[in-house]
């Protein structure tokens, strides 16, 4: 009943602002509007008297009547002139008009009003004050916070209410209020490995996706916590490949890869950040021809480097298969050349070509045979990146 109650006083309230203008209208045309017609109508026959007897000239005359019959078309609201009887039938029309916009504004938009809350709202849920509301939150991510707030502020102690609290605080994006959260929940119930996770993610997003010192180290205490822990090895590789250590941060994506299912979801973000750190290595282990000196075979210029630092992952990976593949035809068309067969052979491997790898190590030893030093050099290349050799030895 509250609920009705209310709904009419507002409705009221609505009305009256928009009823107030056509009852001034109204007003104004039972009581002012019909005067204000038969003075100007009076004034209209003496200046018929007047011109009739040579008191005015009739340009005035003509001028006098189009201002007397302007302020009497705003008297009646009409646009167009109206004789003295047809002026003054318009005011009913018009009270008519005035009766049926009331008659709208008082029953069509409360109807209509009250046609939309039926089809949208909830007419016959029982009320019930925000304390119970609370109490009760549902679904409603905003009642489930106010109510462990609350709670929190009476007992600030109490660590299982601030492990809830921390991940919903991500949820909705109070960031900072979700590190304070991880904070006490770790200081109050000990460091679990979801919580540093959840702390170390927190503060990477707060952070905007760099790996921090201190999300670093939570990291390694969730890793400490639990060895076979994904999202902190991640987290962990990626630290590394942000600090410019591409290599390391190739061998722990790799180490990711090894000891995860080949369909698990994360796996198609592990190899690209795989193929990423190989090109950069790549990139990085080819010598670097300096300005006025000769090239060395395969090689990129300073000029090269330069550019490729501006590039894309994508195209950076491009180019470095492109040199490589350079690099390929130009041995074989002169094969003595030691140095170059090792950049070959690394670089397949680099690039995830375990198979073009080990064709060039094939193709390196028709020149370098394994008995010699430089095949032998070839061979346990090969064997530090992980290729087999056995078959090639024997």
């Amino acid at each position: 009943m509250l609920f009705w109650i209310l709904s009419a006083l507002m409705t009221v309230a609505v009305a009256v602002p928009l009823l107030w203008p056509l009852m001034r209208a109204a007003g104004r045309t039972h009581h002012d509007d019909e005067g204000e017609a038969a003075v100007y109508r009076d004034q209209l026959r003496e200046l018929e008297r007047d011109k009739a007897g040579g008191l005015i000239s009739p340009e005035d005359a003509a001028y006098a009547r189009a201002e007397i019959g302007r302020r009497l078309l705003a008297v009646s609201g009409d646009e167009t002139p109206l004789p003295a009887a047809s002026a003054a039938n318009a005011a009913p029309a018009r009270r008519t008009a005035y009766t049926l916009s009331q008659a709208f504004v008082l029953l069509c938009l409360p109807a209509v009003g009250l046609y939309v809350y039926l089809l949208t709202g909830s007419p016959d849920t029982p009320s019930a004050p925000l304390a119970a509301r609370i109490e009760n939150p549902g679904d409603d991510v905003t009642l489930l916070i106010a109510k462990v707030e609350r709670h929190l502020a009476t007992s600030p102690e109490d660590g299982a209410g601030w492990d809830v609290l921390a991940p919903v605080y991500v949820r909705v994006g109070r960031l900072a209020d979700a590190e304070l959260a991880y904070r006490n929940a770790i200081r109050l119930l000990g460091p679990g490995a979801d919580r540093m996770n959840g702390l170390a993610e927190t503060l990477v997003a707060v952070n905007d996706g760099i790996v921090t010192e201190d999300a670093r180290q939570a990291f390694e205490a969730s890793v400490k916590l639990q060895p076979d822990n994904p999202r902190a090895d991640y987290y962990l590789a990626l630290a590394l490949e942000q600090a410019g250590s591409k290599a390391d941060a190739l061998v722990a994506f790799q180490n990711i890869a090894k000891a995860s299912p080949p369909t698990a979801p994360w796996m198609e973000l592990i190899n690209r950040h795989i193929e990423a750190n190989s090109a950069g290595m790549a990139l990085a282990d080819a010598p670097v021809a300096e300005a006025g000196s000769a090239k060395p075979l395969g090689a990129p210029t300073a000029e090269d480097v330069a550019a490729a630092q501006a590039m894309s992952e994508g195209d950076r990976s491009q180019m470095i298969r492109g040199m490589v593949d350079s690099l390929d035809a130009k041995l074989k068309e002169d094969p003595n050349n030691f140095d170059g067969w090792m950049r070959l052979v690394r670089s397949h491997a680099m690039l995830k070509q375990p198979d073009r790898a080990v064709e060039a190590l094939k193709e390196g030893l028709k020149t370098f045979p394994a008995s010699g030093a430089e095949g032998q050099q070839l061979i346990a290349a090969a064997r530090d990146l992980g290729l087999s050799v056995e078959e090639i030895v024997q």
